[in-house]
């Protein structure tokens, strides 16, 4: 069984390799991206507050509408600290999304929409997902999200086989033999950093795949006998009033923030508020409540309290800090970009290991056909 998984492993890792070094930068970049986004555009990601207000949020709407006609407003993420809130249009009749940044003290639009992949970092993050397949017209629309979640499946097998394969890993966990030949040093650093590193991949590789299998099941299974809907102009009553429906919803639901706005974006659905809410639990997501409101009359529909389902969901709504690694602030984020960053390693030394074996292999079957023809030279 052990060298049936050895081949495995080792097949697994040549047929993901380049994939998972890709997934693995760009993920260990994209840790940072908040950081990174204020250092490469500090005029739009960064606000001053200038009172302890927000503008009402309904006077932003009509300055967005006001400013880009050929719009539709799709969402709207929500801050209340020195981060500029983000606007994300649809262009009418195109089902195209674009983003901009506006300063929710203000009112002042601090950029231009542009494609949701426009800035590095979303580039960064469309290349972590989907390998940039997804908008290549001659490939189905969900092309790398779909290969996106069998590389993440690849490097589950990879981290549950490592584990397997060395399950004797604590008698040398720390004990690198420098003396030896280069190949047993990179094989005791590869065994090491593999197992070391293995919880957090496992994690990262879960909750990776998870992400792109939900995309892809939303978008082909649930939608699959549909036609997808193209906004041409507001699916909700231009009567409601967007701050009366904020201020509300701290009442439904006992110190909830509203952090994301998302607007009916097919005839079928409502206003939807996105939040947090103050809990126990430190992997509770900011997303992970919802209040929705009637699109028509703007009335008090339905809760989803975090804090009262059931655990799977719980676990569920975890999985995006724990991909993301921001639970614990700078000190899991250092973690999880140096760990993420292992199977570059990984896929370098367990490379050079299989090369190493590869060569001795057939310099060993060259030396057996040799004796065989040679046989008086023995």
């Amino acid at each position: 069984m052990r060298k049936i998984l050895f081949k495995v492993h080792s097949w697994f890792a040549l047929c993901a390799l380049i994939p998972l070094i890709v997934i693995s930068i760009t993920g260990s970049i994209l840790v940072f991206k908040s950081e990174i986004d204020g250092l490469l555009m500090p005029d739009s990601h960064f606000v001053v507050p200038s009172s302890s207000e927000r503008k009402p949020i309904d006077s932003l709407i009509t300055i967005t509408e006001n400013a880009f006609p050929r719009f539709v407003i799709g969402s709207w993420e929500i801050f209340s600290d020195d981060t500029a809130d983000r606007v994300y249009l649809v262009e009418r009749g195109t089902g195209i999304w674009h983003k901009f940044h506006l300063n929710q003290y203000t009112g002042d639009i601090l950029s231009q929409p542009v494609g949701t992949s426009h800035y590095f970092t979303d580039w960064f993050l469309e290349l972590h997902y989907t390998f940039l397949l997804n908008d290549i017209k001659a490939l189905p629309g969900q092309t790398g999200t779909v290969l996106g979640f069998f590389f993440a499946l690849f490097l589950l097998v990879l981290g549950i086989t490592g584990l397997i394969i060395y399950r004797k890993f604590w008698q040398r966990l720390f004990s690198v033999r420098w003396r030896a030949t280069l190949q047993i040093v990179l094989s005791d650093i590869h065994k090491m950093t593999g197992v070391l590193g293995s919880p957090i991949i496992l994690i990262l590789a879960i909750t990776g795949g998870y992400f792109n299998w939900a995309v892809w099941y939303h978008e082909v299974i649930e939608h699959a006998e549909e036609e997808h809907f193209v906004l041409t102009k507001n699916l909700h009553s231009d009567a409601i009033n967007f701050q009366a429906i904020l201020d509300d919803s701290k009442k439904q639901m006992p110190t909830f923030n509203t952090t994301f706005l998302v607007m009916p974006l097919e005839p079928d659905e409502n206003i939807t508020l996105f939040g947090e809410v103050d809990s126990n639990n430190p992997l509770a997501s900011e997303y992970a409540n919802t209040v929705t409101y009637n699109k028509l009359t703007g009335k008090h529909m339905a809760n989803w309290d975090i804090r009262e389902v059931a655990v799977g969901w719980k676990v569920i709504d975890s999985f995006r800090k724990l991909h993301f690694g921001y639970f614990a602030g700078l000190i899991s984020k250092i973690l999880w970009c140096v760990i993420g960053l292992s199977p570059v390693w990984l896929a370098g030394t367990g490379f050079y290991l299989w090369f190493s074996r590869r060569k001795r292999k057939k310099q060993s079957q060259k030396n057996r056909q040799q004796k065989q023809q040679h046989p008086l030279n023995t």
